[in-house]
């Protein structure tokens, strides 16, 4: 994630010091539990759609997974699926997790969250509540295949916000969507929403169907300025909402060599914070944990099954000294990157990008097709010089 708040704006907000913090604290992996594969939706980029083999872990197999999590520190765990909220012991499994000390937290399409419910969040102390909206309502609805998607979502969010939780939006950038970035920052204002997650599309699931919707570099970059703007003008206006974006590091780079330009004394400390972070964290400090028991290094790597829990205990899988491709995710500097990634001076801040786009695409360590920084930005050609002007011949 880069916290477009944090870094272009200055303004540490909740989430800072687990992302740009100094490595002090609960040392363990991030998780997303992938509680239930159930939904009562079918978006268009869903990456849970893959069948997987084996029932939900029962509640105390779930149980047993976070007393593990508890044991090597984990900080968060991020309960989504499917739609987590149709598992019915998923308050049971927060409140057990908040027990251990673990931070719970939602991400939901939100359609389904009553009053009720978001009281039992409460009660619970759930961390964060994220709700999926893919654009304004005639798009959003499209996207998730149910007419009506959009208000439900709208009141989900409402009974938590009446419940005093956190609550924010979650959005998936296509073709689709992505004239849509400044309505969706209006409806933030009008609704007094605080944070916002922009993702990049990854190729997984549904995902890899509509790979042809993704943003070409471009258009990419002029979204990644909009945001930038608008999360700038939102803290000038005395509205400091938290706005990130995720699955894509070269977003990193990028705000930096623009906030050069503007502010350079505040890029370098971008810059530093950048490198604290050390860019993509999967395998390494982000793991998913999916409803069977599967383990992988993230959510969207489906293809890379490091064991199951079911089989071996979670702190053996993630520890397991003989896993080769864990050993490779987390040697710095990361050996296996693709011949572009390899050369570029971004390497140390971006980490070699998402491994589950590059799969996709160019191979497990291949370049991944969304970073959108040009070979100059990189750093593999050099800018070009102006030629001193001829002297005049008397």
């Amino acid at each position: 994630m880069i916290s477009i708040s944090t870094l272009y704006c200055g303004n540490a907000l909740s989430s800072h010091d687990l992302r740009y913090g100094s490595g002090a604290g609960r040392p363990g992996p991030v998780t997303v539990f992938n509680c239930t594969m159930r939904c009562n939706l079918r978006c268009r980029h869903c990456y849970s759609s893959n069948p997987i083999a084996g029932g939900e872990l029962t509640t105390q197999e779930a149980e047993t997974l976070i007393d593990e999590l508890a044991g090597l520190g984990t900080p968060v765990i991020l309960f989504s699926g499917g739609e987590p909220v149709m598992r019915q012991d998923l308050g049971e499994l927060m409140a057990y997790a908040a027990g251990h000390g673990i931070r719970s937290t939602i991400s939901t399409n939100g359609t389904l969250i009553t009053p009720a419910i978001a009281r039992q969040f409460a009660d619970i102390g759930v961390g964060y509540v994220g709700i999926s909206i893919d654009g304004l309502k005639r798009t959003h609805d499209a996207f998730r295949h149910k007419v009506g998607s959009f208000e439900q979502a709208l009141s989900g969010i409402a009974n938590c916000q009446a419940e005093g939780l956190k609550v924010g939006l979650r959005m998936t950038l296509t073709a689709y969507n992505v004239n849509e970035i400044g309505g969706v920052f209006d409806l933030m204002a009008q609704r007094g929403i605080p944070r916002i997650c922009f993702y990049h599309l990854v190729y997984t699931g549904r995902g890899s169907d509509i790979r042809d919707a993704d943003l070409p570099a471009p258009r990419r970059r002029e979204a990644i300025d909009l945001i930038l703007d608008r999360t700038a003008a939102s803290h000038r206006g005395g509205r400091p909402v938290e706005v990130l974006t995720v699955d894509n590091h070269c977003d990193g780079p990028y705000l930096y060599m623009r906030l050069l330009r503007e502010d350079p004394h505040r890029a370098e400390q971008a810059l530093a914070l950048l490198k604290a972070n050390g860019g993509n964290a999967s395998g390494v400090r982000l793991v998913c944990v999916k409803s069977n028991g599967d383990v992988y290094p993230d959510q969207f790597w489906q293809t890379q099954l490091l064991g199951n829990i079911r089989v071996r205990p979670f702190s053996r899988i993630w520890n397991d000294p003989d896993n080769r491709l864990l050993a490779d995710l987390r040697r710095r500097p990361r050996p296996l990157v693709g011949p572009r990634c390899s050369k570029c001076k971004w390497l140390a801040v971006c980490n070699g990008n998402f491994r589950a786009r590059a799969e996709a695409t160019t191979g497990v360590w291949g370049d991944d097709p969304a970073c959108y920084l040009t070979d100059q930005e990189i750093g593999l050609t050099q800018p070009a010089t102006r030629q001193p002007a001829a002297t005049p011949t008397e």
